[in-house]
């Protein structure tokens, strides 16, 4: 297993193919999965930084949209393309294309800003155990001897930390609609806002729809649950690092049709709110485990 973090910085550094196509054209590896899909949250974080390639300076993402469309091979590079569709006198638009085998796996639209005075108000963080206080994956998880336990205990570039009761293995007995974990990278990151946002967005697909399976007493294992992202919205509100302790609270308030909803807010550890999230995943279950709302 590599250095995840390495593996990390490594993927969202693109190769700019502009020079030789005379279009925003930007390339990217894939990382390893154990179930060999492109994680989804890796390809909506180069997404990031391709976009953000292609604005000036003084404009960072403030906003995403993007459908998940096909799952990415992990064997095969990933290319971005990207579309100015706007520059305005304060925001900028760009539409980013991500696709393998010529066929998109991804479609994102993003919005830039500049930096503007204005209204000022945040929704408190909640109150939780320090992070200090709880367990890690790695010590959840690191002694089952299987591919994706191991992963989550020791391959992933984030640390995670359930303030709940982890539901990876199996569910809570408990209903609940919410949860909060607290998350950093591995390591220190580059003094780079616009790598801490793409971070933020990486890390931000890993846990959302946990929400969702712990609402209906299911856990990542549980026998027959299918689950995959379909799209993923995030509007980051002020400036913060990937690299210190964030609080992720997420609620599902939906699920129909085989679809859940989750929403989440991600805080800095004084309390800033950083960024929110939604998510819409599929969600398949077999029919023995639908249970009455």
């Amino acid at each position: 297993m590599t250095d995840p973090l390495a593996d990390l910085i490594a993927a969202l550094d693109l190769t700019d193919t502009r020079a030789r196509t005379d279009e925003d054209i930007f390339t990217g590896p894939s990382q390893w999965m154990p179930h060999g899909r492109v994680f989804g949250g890796q390809v909506l974080a180069q997404a990031v930084v391709a976009a953000s390639r292609t604005v000036a300076d003084d404009r960072h993402i403030h906003s995403l949209h993007g459908y998940f469309l096909r799952p990415g091979d992990i064997e095969l590079p990933i290319t971005f393309a990207v579309d100015r569709i706007h520059d305005g006198r304060s925001f900028s638009t760009r539409r980013t294309q991500a696709y393998q085998k010529g066929l998109p796996i991804l479609s994102m639209i993003a919005s830039f800003q500049d930096t503007d005075p204005g209204l000022d108000h945040q929704i408190a963080m909640p109150e939780v155990p320090e992070p200090e206080s709880l367990r890690s994956d790695e010590e959840l998880l690191g002694s089952i001897d299987h591919p994706v336990a191991q992963y989550w205990a020791k391959g992933r570039a984030f640390e995670m930390r359930h303030v709940e009761i982890p539901i990876y293995l199996t569910p809570d007995s408990e209903h609940t609609t919410c949860q909060a974990i607290w998350m950093k990278a591995i390591g220190p990151l580059p003094d780079d806002p616009i790598l801490h946002r793409a971070a933020m967005a990486y890390a931000s697909d890993y846990s959302i729809l946990e929400s969702v399976l712990r609402r209906n007493g299911l856990a990542w294992a549980s026998e027959g649950v299918k689950v995959a992202s379909l799209d993923h919205a995030m509007w980051w509100h002020r400036d913060g690092r990937a690299d210190e302790w964030m609080l992720y609270v997420q609620e599902s308030p939906n699920a129909i049709g085989g679809r859940g909803l989750a929403m989440g807010r991600i805080f800095s550890r004084d309390g800033k709110l950083l960024a929110s999230v939604a998510q819409e995943g599929m969600i398949r279950v077999p029919e023995s485990r639908i249970s009455p709302t």
